[in-house]
Parts: structure tokens; sequence; C-alpha cells
């Protein structure tokens, strides 16, 4: 066992928080103890220095004292990784959390899946505990960084992960058991494979924390059969179980108790040909016990009412004369009625724009943007202020109604950063 007392000295304290959550990660991985100890006093003799090597880890410097409030930390990794069989199985292992996504989870996944791809069969990805997949990108931590080049990188780095699962030399297979939603779905969606169960719970929530459906939702959602994917992107609507194979957002169910059979089927396979059908026959027996597609019965009406060209305002003004389920218009009028006009008025821009685009890459880099003007902007730090700190649920958007969102302020969202601000994506995607 390696014991490691760490002085570090950073000039801000959110990049101490950062190096930080790298140096935890690497020692729960390499089974180091890690002490931590600011002082404004440098003294080599007394301690033996560690440094994860990472893009924007500065070079340490005395600075002013820090004296934040660090609690015990876990000595789980918060991703592990294994090869069995000739395939990567990775486990991302916050369950206490949803197995939300962090950005050190996002540069240990990455270089790995790059070097799995040229040398393993297939790769495998899953969440720890039985309630989520993974919930998201921590958000709470990415708004408490406004303003910061970690706050952009953090969506910079996480697009290219999504780029490179998109176009995965290998078999990649997403285990979707429980709740996934944002950053889970760009772990999950652009594989070649998605397996749902029962406890599966999909959703696009991002129009009611001021934020738009990213992580390519630009480019899978508009790709859904009918206007269910502008549907899905605008209300978050929520798809349960086996309600994700029916809508495409899945690709196979199963269920969840049979998973770890599943995963040994999949492991024990010697050609990657068989995959396929090894999925199917478990897919067949899980959707066999199933009900029909909850929203079946509403597809007519949404594809009528969500299909317009001009935008949200539109949309609004077409439920409100919608005369075939009025019920249903009403119920839909007052949840647009409660998330981020601004928000809503992007996406539908960005789904309509993402269908016509080519590639992930390309929507991806669109995405980046529009992140980018959501981090720059008002409503992404109140309504994660109301959902998810405060939790009053009552936003107070800025501008208050669709109506008041001009054409202007969408262009800008989608308009050029800058110098080498944007993203940049190419076939083979480097970090």
């Amino acid at each position: 066992m390696k014991v490691c007392q760490i002085y570090i000295f950073f000039p801000k304290y959110t990049e101490s928080v950062d190096a930080l959550a790298y140096l935890y990660t690497y020692t729960s991985i390499h089974r180091c103890s890690l002490y931590i100890k600011y002082n404004q006093q440098f003294d080599t003799s007394c301690c033996s220095m560690l440094f994860y090597p990472v893009p924007r880890l500065v070079s340490p410097c005395v600075s002013r004292v820090l004296q934040p409030s660090f609690r015990a930390m876990s000595s789980s990794p918060e991703v592990t990784f294994k090869v069995v069989k000739d395939a990567g199985i990775i486990t991302l292992n916050r369950p206490k959390v949803l197995n939300a996504l962090t950005f050190p989870m996002i540069r240990l996944i990455y270089p790995q899946l790059k070097q799995w791809q040229d040398q393993l069969k297939m790769v495998i990805i899953e969440g720890s505990g039985e309630k989520a997949f993974c919930a998201g990108g921590d958000i709470r931590a990415i708004t408490s960084i406004r303003g910061s080049e970690d706050q952009t990188a953090f969506f910079k780095e996480e697009y290219v992960l999504n780029n490179l699962i998109g176009s995965f030399k290998i078999p990649y297979i997403a285990l979707i058991d429980g709740i996934t939603m944002g950053g889970g779905v760009g772990l999950s969606v652009h594989g070649k494979y998605r397996i749902a169960s029962e406890r599966t719970m999909f959703a696009m929530p991002e129009t009611g924390i001021g934020l738009i459906p990213d992580v390519g939702g630009g480019y899978f959602l508009p790709r859904l059969p009918g206007e269910l994917g502008m549907y899905l992107a605008l209300m978050g609507h929520r798809l349960k179980g086996a309600d994700c194979v029916h809508a495409g957002v899945a690709t196979h169910g199963c269920e969840s108790g049979q998973f770890p059979q599943l995963k040994e089927d999949l492991l024990n396979v010697k050609d990657t040909q068989e995959i396929n059908a090894i999925l199917e026959k478990y897919s067949k027996a899980f959707m066999s016990q199933q009900t029909a597609f909850s929203l079946e019965s509403k597809l007519d009406a949404i594809n009528e009412c969500f299909s317009s060209r001009e935008g949200v305002l539109d949309i609004v003004k077409r439920l409100e004369a919608f005369q075939s389920d009025p019920e249903w218009a009403q119920k839909e009028l007052k949840t647009l009625g409660r998330l981020s006009p601004t928000s809503l008025a992007v996406t539908f821009r960005q789904m309509r724009t993402g269908g016509k685009l080519k590639t992930l890459g390309e929507v991806l880099e669109m995405e980046y943007r529009l992140v980018c003007r959501c981090c720059e902007d008002h409503d992404f730090y109140e309504g994660v202020r109301a959902l998810l700190v405060d939790k009053d649920n009552a936003p107070q958007w800025q501008p208050k109604s669709i109506s008041e969102v001009t054409t202007e302020r969408v262009d800008h969202y989608f308009s050029p950063l800058g110098g080498k601000r944007d993203l940049k994506l190419g076939p083979t995607p480097k970090m």
C-alpha cells in the first residue's frame, strides 16, 4: 500500500477542485491512500508529489491559503474497467448519485475506449446499483464553476467521447437498466446496441433546466419515427421499459433479472456476428410480456401538432386549436408553459437543423455552440437553482414567454463562438 501525502497549491479554487477529482480517481484505481493538506509553504522534504497527467493540470505554485472542507472520499473508483474473455466491461460506479457522469469519468473512459477498439472484440457498458444506468452529467457541479474554462471543457470532452462511441470500430453494447438521461443517453444511444429493461426510464429533460437536449440529441431524436423526436426533445417526456424499444431509443429489451446471464452469453461468443441473435432471443422473450407502446394512441396527435416548420409558437397555436383530444392538448400546453422559452426555441431549431446534418460529429459541433451559449445566459443557472438547488420549482425565466424569444436571440445561439473556441470533430477524434 503506497501512502502519499500531497501538498497542492493552485491559483484558483476551481482548478484545485478539478485536480483533486483526478487525484482521487487515480489513487482509488491504483490503491493509494491520499492525504490532502494546504499550506503557504512548499516543502518537498515532507511529501511525495503525485500528479495525474491531464491537459489543464497546471504546475503547482504558491498562492493564498486555501481552506475548503473536504469530506472523506470513498475508496471506490467512479468508473471501473476490466477485460473478460476478450471483451471490455465499463461500469459506472456512482450508484448513490445515480451514476451521474463527472469530468474525471469522461477523461478515464475516452482513452480506454480508444485503446480497446483496436484490441478487443466488444465493449459492454453498464451502471452499478439497481436504480440507474446514468442519470446524466453532474449539472450542479457544472453550474457551480460558471464562466470557467473547465465548464465548457466538460461539454467539449463529453462530445468527443460521444463521437467516438458513434464511430466505434467494434460492437458497443449499452445495458441501460434503470434511469438513463442526459449524459447517460450520450454514453449509450450512439452505440450499436442499447438494451432496455422494465426498469429503464429514458428522458431528455434539459428544456426544464434552461439547457438543450445535447450529447447528440440533435442527431438521434430527429431520426425517430414521425415527430416523436421533436416531442421528446421539447417536452422531456419520459419513456419507460419497453417504450424505449417501441420508440427506437433502445435496440433490444431484456428483463433486468436476466442481465447477468445475457452478459455471460455475450462474453462467450466466438464471433461477434452472433451478438444480434443473442440479443434478439432475449428481446423477443422480454417484449412478449410487455404492453403496447404507451404513446401509440397519441402518435397521430403528436405528428399533427409537432410537425411545424415555423417554431414553438406555432406548435402552441396548433395545440390550442386541437379538437381531437383537447384534454391531451391542454396537458401539453401546461407542460410547455413550465419550460424555458429560450431553451424551447433553440431546441426546436436544433432538431430541425440536426435532422438535415449528415453526421453525428456535425451535430455535436453545433450543440457545443448551443451549450456554450447556455452557459453564458441566464436560464441554465436559474433552472438548476429552481429544480436542483433550492427546489422551489419556480424558475424565473428570461424572457418569460415563447412569444418574447426573438429570432435574433436564437440566431445568436447558433452563431460561431469566435477565435478557436468552436469544436471541430474529425473522423478520428482526439482528446
